[in-house]
């Protein structure tokens, strides 16, 4: 267990850049969409049972929700897109607020992206890995809900989603992770450890 993530607490949650906390530190977001089981990665991440709040019904979050880790370094969750049940303007909202704040926030040091596992590579979550491309961004696909299939199937998945997003010549990592098994959260911490400095 790595006691840096258990300190993260809730900070704000905005649905306008202007209203974000300051651009200063180094953030790491998390995208994913709205089935994928982001609010549970982030809680098992940050061994947390309600940091981030997980619901039955798809897109739960529907503002950017800022969590402090310490004074400089935080994580983010950004809605979840692609499943929720909202109207088409709502939508477009969110996509502009998302594109915004990759392509601006300063702070920003890398983004996470969360895929079912048995769902990877939809036409969103291809827009997601765009953006951050575009932002010239550090990326990680995590491949959620990884307990769903047995162990060689998994490791199949992973390897065709490495296989996938390696094909424009950029080295993008991929894991497999679990929130009920917890499995993967190691290769993660590492990950945010890196892209936040923790430790430097």
């Amino acid at each position: 267990m790595n006691p840096f993530y258990q300190r993260a607490r809730f900070v704000t949650a905005v649905a306008e850049m202007d209203r974000m906390p300051p651009d200063q530190g180094r953030e790491v977001a998390f995208a994913g969409r709205s089935n994928a089981g982001k609010s549970s990665a982030i809680n098992t991440i940050c061994h947390r049972r309600q940091l981030a709040r997980t619901s039955k019904t798809p897109g739960r979050t529907q503002q950017v929700v800022f969590f402090a880790l310490d004074e400089t370094r935080r994580l983010v969750d950004l809605p979840g897109y692609g499943y929720a049940k909202v109207s088409e303007a709502v939508k477009l909202q969110w996509q502009r607020l998302m594109a915004s704040y990759l392509e601006r926030r300063r702070s920003l040091a890398g983004l996470v992206v969360v895929m079912d596992i048995r769902h990877p590579l939809t036409a969103f979550d291809r827009q997601m890995l765009e953006w951050g491309r575009r932002a010239e961004l550090e990326l990680l696909l995590l491949l959620t809900k990884s307990d769903k299939l047995k162990r060689s199937a998994a490791h199949a998945e992973l390897d065709r989603v490495a296989k996938a997003v390696a094909a424009d010549g950029r080295h993008i990592r991929v894991e497999l992770f679990s929130a009920q098994t917890r499995s993967g959260t190691e290769p993660v911490h590492s990950v945010l450890d890196r892209w936040l400095g923790v430790g430097d």
